[in-house]
């Protein structure tokens, strides 16, 4: 039951890379986009759905893996950085078109999407234990793929042209690596398997539900008009 979770946890963590990396991507992309009204009409529609990723993984971690909220504890400035990055990225995208000058929002989104990026490296970088300095360094291949990932979202989504497949993969390698070489301690650290099994039962219902909910919002803003109500 221990390892079914950790791939759970490994699944939406790694989705969770995929999908909030085109969003992060062209968000710091924003201050060098001819047209920003269309960029962030692009991703628009996906934002919301791709943070029940994220959200995802954390009930996922303080349900079957509780003991690893030390690495949290540990990294309290990293996990600080993360959440004051993401609120202030989310305000930028509700707030542009209604409060102060688009300029300053925009740019707001930029640096705090390069926020969450940084704050990824520094908190992947503390669960295999390693030096803030190469947290750093982590933090900025993770904004280096996001942004390519943005930009292939934005030929993708606008232009119809291309593929996300393989900036979606590379996109998700940050994520992919620390899980491999932590996968032992994190298995180790599981909740009692009677908890485990009664998590089980808890979320499975909720699946087909969340699955469905990404699968509906891809198919009715994959294609066609941008919408503009950011």
């Amino acid at each position: 039951m221990d390892i079914l979770w950790f791939g759970v946890l490994a699944l939406l963590l790694i989705g969770y890379f995929t999908l909030e990396g085109f969003d992060l991507g062209v968000g710091m992309l924003l201050p060098l986009t001819p047209d920003r009204d269309r960029a962030i009409g692009a991703i628009g529609p996906f934002v919301l759905a791709n943070e029940v990723w994220l959200i995802a993984v954390a009930g996922v971690l303080f349900g079957a893996f509780p003991a690893c909220e030390n690495v949290l504890s540990a990294n309290y400035e990293a996990v600080v950085l993360l959440l004051v990055s993401w609120v202030l990225r989310d305000a930028g995208l509700w707030f542009r078109r209604r409060l102060f000058t688009r300029a300053f929002w925009e740019w707001t989104i930029a640096v705090a999407s390069f926020g969450v990026c940084l704050a990824w490296g520094l908190l992947l970088a503390g669960l295999g234990g390693f030096s803030v300095p190469f947290g750093l360094l982590y933090g900025l291949l993770v904004a280096a793929l996001f942004v390519m990932h943005g930009r292939r979202f934005l030929d993708w989504r606008l232009t119809g042209g291309g593929s996300l497949l393989v900036t979606g993969a590379l996109a998700a390698v940050p994520a992919i690596v620390p899980l491999v070489g932590t996968a032992g301690a994190v298995v180790a650290n599981a909740a009692p398997s009677a908890n485990l099994t009664v998590l089980t039962f808890m979320v499975l219902p909720f699946v087909p539900v969340l699955a469905g909910a990404q699968i509906w919002v891809w198919r009715a803003f994959g294609k066609g008009p941008v919408p503009a109500y950011f």
